[in-house]
């Protein structure tokens, strides 16, 4: 079981960049969390350069939008990746030219308006974009089976534009676009996962990283920090980079007992032969 810290700030100046996720780290929906803040500033105040790296389903700009509402400082970070730009850049690579949509056009105007093309027949269409439930708080993944099946005979392509299973909003759970997205992949489909756990993520945020220090910065020098282990630590695994894990996120419940990390519950977590490693674990980000 990797070690649980109060405090990261001996551990952070061990490093030149961080990959630092955004909900459940930086903020919760609602607000920021203010340790994170502090320690983002600090770090880059001694040097560091902050990359945010965001499963978010909506072009860099709408995810500091975000920021701004819940009170994440721009002090805290340099840059932003996010998975909808990932997913728009795939898509103009593919030359994809009529999509069918999934997911709610007033949440995620942002992404579906960057896109020329969106059809309503599954039939006319190159692939599909999803950026989450059309209804995340009534509808599960396994309400769009019929659909999904529909497309499975067209064989069209699945871009994933969010490819978390769930987020935590407040204190209320909600299921994302990767949770379709895998379902479709299960049954068959072809998926392309625009965002953590795959590498061009992570790919991204080093070339962004490379740029704004004008240097190239070696995989012993970036540290990842994330609240999912399917996600966040996978994409450091991955990546060959050391990983923090904040447990106040998505596991909290398997890790956490009275606004505390449970050591006992930790270790069963860590147990499991698909945990990727962690360099160390907190509740928060703190420096």
């Amino acid at each position: 079981m990797p070690p649980i810290l109060e405090n990261a700030g001996d551990l952070l100046v061990r490093y030149d960049v961080l990959f630092c996720d955004v909900w459940g780290v930086t903020h919760d929906g609602h607000r920021a969390y203010a340790g994170a803040n502090d320690a983002l500033k600090r770090f880059r105040e001694g040097g560091g350069t902050v990359v945010l790296v965001s499963n978010a389903p909506v072009p860099a700009q709408q995810v500091h939008n975000m920021l701004l509402r819940v009170g994440v400082w721009d002090e805290a970070w340099d840059d932003i990746v996010s998975s909808g730009d990932i997913a728009l850049s795939h898509i103009a690579q593919c030359g994809y030219k009529s999509l069918f949509q999934i997911g709610p056009n007033d949440r995620d105007k942002a992404l579906f308006s960057k896109v020329d093309g969106l059809c309503t027949d599954l039939g006319k269409a190159d692939a599909i974009l999803c950026s989450g439930l059309n209804d995340d708080v009534h509808e599960t993944a396994d309400s769009y089976r019929p659909l999904l099946l529909r497309a499975l005979a067209h064989k069209l392509p699945f871009v994933c534009a969010n490819p978390d299973l769930v987020v935590h909003v407040g204190g209320q759970a909600l299921v994302c676009a990767g949770a379709i997205a895998q379902l479709y992949e299960n049954l068959g489909g072809d998926v392309f996962w625009a965002g953590k756990p795959h590498p061009s993520a992570f790919e991204t945020a080093h070339q962004r990283a490379r740029e704004l220090r004008n240097e190239d910065i070696p995989a012993s020098k970036i540290l990842g920090i994330g609240d999912a282990l399917r996600t966040d630590l996978r994409s450091a695994e991955l990546a060959g980079i050391d990983g923090l894990f904040i447990t106040s996120g998505i596991h909290r419940d398997e890790t956490m007992q009275d606004g505390k990390i449970c050591p006992t519950k930790l270790s069963q977590l860590f147990k499991s032969k698909d945990a990727p490693p962690a360099v160390a674990v907190m509740a928060e980000l703190t420096w």
